[in-house]
Order: structure tokens, then C-alpha cells, then sequence
């Protein structure tokens, strides 16, 4: 790397950032601040993202964009490098790539090889997300809730208290009674899959967790399968290692691979040569029968994943933990818009799995 240019507000101007070994001086957004660099990456907030994200395209950069602003573009590519990196490749000009949402990436890396070796009829997925999801603000509420859990606070960052809770709230409401995280993972599951019509249904929560997301995960399939077939396309994807030992208590557990913090989590051993993995898998479960005689059970599967990441400190940086269960999804609909077309009886079959990140 040749050269680095953080940017910031004017409140941050000259304020240094160590890279590398090098410090690198803030700098504020003006014309021609992009010229000269090959990669700017935006975390910022759609309204900064849409104005100046084309301008860094327009000179001569790629921008990969990490608001909403752009994910639903039809003319922006949506990527997760593990499930369409193809669509991106040495011989592509500077373009916007959008990032999508975090419990959207997880949900996906696991999705792709059913999708492409069964079919998926229908996905019905449940968050259950950690404050980290929330930024630094999320995260100070639970430690200080937590510090004074004997006395009543105010929420802040939360529309209600976090300790000892869970807010089945992120993000606003719409008419139809879906909050906009839940819009987001229904519409950007479709398009990373490019899979305009495939019927998908989310419901998200906000957990007392400092970090790992976790999802519950019903799926149903589009040919019947055994339960060794799943585990076998599952192990077949980049970035998946599967974890299916649960009688040994070999679960994936967000705290295991996030990092040792004493009194938080147990110790972190990552495996040898592991390094590189994006989701642990396990705990497959055969459905049981539902509904009518003509379902077929064997068409949808239980499973629990772990996502994470290595960040630039060589933490893990876990995105998502799903778990498959539909009845959640029942309960949550039932307060408000229309339940997902299929009702209880869901499909030709169903499963579960399980999946964890910040």
C-alpha cells in the first residue's frame, strides 16, 4: 500500500490513524480528494455514500460502499465475496460495490450451496442480534446497564432496556408491521442469490450480547435429501468448516471464535490452518413431517453455523448465528402484517440452522 487517506468530519481533521506502521492524517471530503486512489471504502451513512460514492468512481476508484444507499440499485452489484464474487473481477472497471447488511451475509454464505445443489422453495429466518449491531453507543448501554443492573436507567441507543432483555425491534416499522432490518435481509437475500421470486420471510430481535448475531433459519428445499447430503454440500462451500458433534457438546458458539475475554467467554483455540474460514456448521436436524401427507419432510433441514471473519487486528469478527425454528415467525406476525404465504404448514418440508457475528 502505497498511500492511505482517512477521511472524516471537520472535527477529526489532521487526527492520525496508525496503518501499517505509518501514521495518516485525516482529511475532510472536498472535490478531487479521491484522485490518485485505486480503493475507498464508505462507512458513513447513506447520504454522504450517494453523493460522494460516484464522485470516487468517477475518479478512476472502486467504491465499496457499506450504507444502504446503493444495495438495491439495479445497476449497483450487491456482494459477498464467498456467494457473487464472480461478479467483480481484475478485468472490471471502477464501479460502486454495495455491502450488504451483516445478518444478510451469514444467511447467505449458507443458503448458496442448497440453493445450488436442492433448490430453496421458501426461507424463514429469525435475528437474534447483539447490541455490537448498534455501534459503540449499543454497546456502552449493556456494560453500563450490566454495571448497574440493581438500579433502573434509561435507554438510550435502545427504544427499551437491553439487560435482561429482548426488543423485538430494529430499525423503524413499516405499514406492513416489518421493521426495516427485516426488509433489508428479505430484499438483499433475493438479489445476492438472484433469486427474484424465492419467498423469504425475516423477523429480527435485539439480544443482551455484546457481539455475535445469531439467526434462526428455516428452510424448505426443493428436492427430498438426507441429512448427510446437506452436511456434504455444506462442506463443500468456501469459507464452511461443519461442527456436527452436539452430543459432545461441539456447538458453534459465537463467544468460542470471537476472542479469550476473562470473565466474558471461554478460551478461543482457532484450528490450525483455519485461519481463512468464514462459518462453522452443525447441529443438522431432519424435520419432522408437517401438515398434509403429499410434504416431504426430507426437504428441508436443521443446521447450526457460526460466520466470522478475521478483522485487520486479527480478531474475529463474528457476523451471524442462526438457528432454525419457524414457530417465531408465527408468533411475531400474528401482532401484525399477514403471515408469509405457505402459513404454518410451510412448504414441502423444513429446517434449521444456526449461524453467529457481531
Amino acid at each position: 500500500m502505497q498511500n492511505c487517506a482517512p477521511f472524516a468530519s471537520e472535527n477529526s481533521l489532521g487526527k492520525k490513524i496508525e496503518l501499517q506502521g505509518q501514521q495518516w492524517p485525516c482529511q475532510v471530503l472536498k472535490d478531487g480528494c479521491f484522485d490518485g486512489l485505486d480503493l475507498v471504502f464508505f462507512s458513513s451513512g447513506d447520504d454522504i455514500s450517494a453523493e460522494w460514492a460516484p464522485k470516487a468512481v468517477a475518479a478512476g476508484a472502486f467504491a465499496v460502499d457499506n450504507s444502504a444507499a446503493f444495495r438495491m440499485d439495479p445497476n449497483t452489484v450487491l456482494i459477498v465475496p464467498e456467494v457473487n464474487g464472480d461478479l467483480v473481477n481484475k478485468d472490471s472497471k471502477p464501479q460502486i460495490i454495495a455491502n450488504p447488511n451483516c445478518s444478510t451475509i451469514q444467511l447467505v454464505v449458507a443458503l448458496k450451496p442448497l440453493l445450488e445443489k436442492f433448490g430453496l422453495e421458501e426461507v424463514r429466518v429469525s435475528t437474534y442480534q447483539a447490541v455490537s449491531g448498534a455501534g459503540q453507543g449499543g454497546h456502552d448501554e449493556l456494560i453500563e446497564q450490566t454495571s448497574n443492573h440493581q438500579k433502573p436507567t434509561d435507554p438510550k441507543t435502545f427504544p427499551h432496556t437491553i439487560l435482561f432483555n429482548c426488543i423485538p425491534q430494529i430499525g423503524s416499522f413499516n405499514d406492513e408491521g416489518y421493521c426495516s432490518e427485516e426488509v433489508k435481509i428479505m430484499k438483499e437475500t433475493r438479489k445476492i442469490l438472484g433469486q427474484k421470486d424465492l419467498k423469504v420471510s425475516a423477523f429480527t430481535v435485539r439480544i443482551p450480547a455484546l457481539n455475535a448475531h445469531s439467526e434462526s433459519v428455516w428452510v424448505t428445499l426443493n428436492k427430498s435429501v438426507s441429512r448427510d447430503e446437506v452436511m456434504v454440500a455444506l462442506q463443500g462451500q468456501e469459507g464452511i468448516v461443519v461442527q456436527d458433534e452436539p452430543k459432545k457438546k461441539r456447538l458453534s458458539l459465537g463467544p468460542r471464535c470471537f476472542w479469550q475475554r476473562p470473565g466474558l467467554c471461554g478460551p478461543c483455540s482457532p484450528r490450525p490452518g483455519k485461519s481463512k474460514d468464514v462459518a462453522d456448521v452443525g447441529c443438522f436436524r431432519q424435520h419432522p413431517q408437517r401438515g398434509r401427507p403429499e410434504r416431504h419432510p426430507d426437504r428441508g433441514k436443521d443446521l447450526l453455523q457460526l460466520i466470522k471473519r478475521p478483522s485487520d487486528d486479527g480478531l474475529f469478527n463474528l457476523k451471524l448465528l442462526q438457528l432454525a425454528r419457524p414457530d417465531s415467525l408465527r408468533l411475531r406476525r400474528s401482532s401484525g402484517a399477514p403471515a408469509p404465504p405457505g402459513g404454518a404448514d410451510l412448504g414441502r418440508g423444513g429446517g434449521h440452522f444456526l449461524t453467529s457475528g457481531p
